[in-house]
């Protein structure tokens, strides 16, 4: 099974610089994406073969997420139950016979970390949440979280230390969600690899330079991490500020008994 991720930065823009032709060329089973900045009838999507869920996020122009799949999973669920949540189109979550699906985009705590409190209760929220799935069947979660964990994670990791993204904050909520059954698949597979990004500033030619942050995941429940068979980053793929992530997995039968 093979499955996408990619914070597209705008639906609508990016289609016009090249999603349909990557979306088709890479023939994944499920292609998830963030930050759609887009409302109900917005934009008209023609991917056969595919369902499609969106999560609106209510301010337009803002936030959003959305899942297309070629299996129609169980059910689909909207949030976590938080008005807030829901309201910005955060987190969309399938349910299939092996395994859930949570895509979410993580709020930035802002550049002046004005909104660094709310992050990180969220964390706690959706910690909680992964963790009580977990307790049902397998997780594949993935999306923009909107941190490095580890400094080998960004470019620049000692002047932006202690910035949105790079707090002790932020990178001990991944470490947490880390120590509670969980695995970063691409560190996983590839601990030691450095200067792998999955996000560059528009500023002049620092995505030429390579001056950039990873902080886009497929994080699985630690008890399937041997049904990864590869994490990897499509840095040459442009349309957005992110580049996609894949995600290839081998699923059987006794997922749900692992």
């Amino acid at each position: 099974m093979k499955l996408i991720s990619w914070n597209v930065n705008g639906i609508r823009a990016c289609v016009n610089k090249g999603f349909l032709d990557y979306f088709n060329e890479v023939d994944a089973d499920i292609v998830c994406i963030q930050e759609t900045k887009c409302q109900e009838g917005q934009i008209d999507l023609e991917l056969a073969g595919y369902h499609q869920y969106w999560n609106y996020a209510l301010k337009k122009g803002y936030s959003g997420t959305a899942v297309f799949t070629k299996e129609e999973p169980l059910s689909v669920t909207y949030g976590v139950g938080d008005e807030m949540d829901e309201a910005e189109g955060r987190i969309l979550t399938l349910e299939y016979e092996q395994f859930f699906l949570v895509n979410v985009y993580t709020p930035n705590s802002q550049r002046d970390l004005a909104r660094l409190e709310f992050r990180l209760s969220w964390e706690d929220k959706i910690r909680t949440y992964l963790k009580d799935l977990d307790q049902i069947k397998p997780v594949i979660y993935c999306g923009d979280l909107n941190v490095a964990h580890r400094e080998i994670d960004l470019k620049n990791f000692k002047s932006n230390k202690g910035n949105s993204g790079f707090t002790d904050e932020e990178r001990e909520k991944m470490t947490e969600l880390l120590s509670s059954g969980f695995v970063d698949s691409f560190r996983y597979l590839y601990p030691d690899l450095k200067d792998k990004y999955t996000w560059w500033s528009y500023m002049r030619n620092v995505r030429e330079k390579n001056i950039g942050w990873r902080i886009d995941y497929f994080i699985v429940s630690e008890r399937i991490k041997k049904h990864v068979k590869d994490s990897t980053i499509h840095s040459h793929m442009m349309g957005s500020d992110h580049c996609p992530i894949c995600l290839e997995i081998s699923l059987n039968d006794n997922l749900t008994k692992l």
